[in-house]
């Protein structure tokens, strides 16, 4: 426990990595696994991560990003996609745990119906929770990579239409988030101060 609130409270935003280290296929894998264990509304899971490992493609997602070192220098940039629709694929989802006996039918009929009801014809629900999901999806990645000796660094600062094309997403796909992961180099920043807890709490 006592790690798990240190890397909370040690986890910088690096903006320098090392560009000489790379990242295995298994560890891109193991830290997705982790991402998978961030929760979701109604358990959709509504968001997939592209990963740009190579250099090649590191460089033109580097040009989609202003220009930023950071995207090519860490050893993989973490696409988060958010899916608008997640809510469409639940009965395919939910289905082999209603076949184990986990979830009884009309339980899953009643979760179908909340889901439905939250998101079917509310355009503005459906992307902000793919954007919400894919948040917590990243944070988890983040948190990970600090647990594995990685540095991460979220970022929004990329041109959305043109990582659309590049990563060749569906109409009903969101490119939410980027976090690129690498071994840290010399000039990151320390961690920035945070504001007294009671500017940002209420207690009632």
């Amino acid at each position: 426990m006592i790690d798990a609130l240190e890397n909370i409270k040690n986890r910088i935003s690096a903006n320098f990595f090392d560009p000489s280290h790379k990242l295995t296929n298994e560890e891109i894998v193991e830290l997705v696994k982790y991402a998978q264990e961030a929760p979701s509304s109604f358990n959709m899971q509504n968001w997939r991560v592209i990963v740009f490992a190579s250099a090649e493609e590191k460089e033109k997602l580097k040009k989609l990003a202003f220009g930023q070192d950071k995207v090519a220098d860490a050893a993989a940039a973490f696409l988060f996609v958010g899916n608008k629709e997640g809510y469409k694929k639940l009965p395919t989802m939910m289905q082999p745990a209603v076949s184990a006996g986990a979830l009884k039918a009309e339980d899953l009929a009643k979760l179908l119906a909340g889901a439905n009801a939250s998101y079917e014809g509310n355009d503005q629900r459906q992307r902000d929770e793919a954007i919400r999901s894919c948040s917590l999806a990243a944070m988890t990645l983040m948190l990970a990579s600090q647990a594995k000796g990685y540095a991460s660094g979220p970022m929004i600062g990329f041109d959305p239409k043109g990582v659309e094309q590049l990563a060749g997403l569906e109409p009903n796909e969101v490119p939410a988030i980027l976090v690129v992961v690498g071994r840290a180099a010399a000039g990151n920043r320390p961690r920035k101060p945070r504001l007294p807890v009671q500017v940002q709490l209420a207690i009632r």
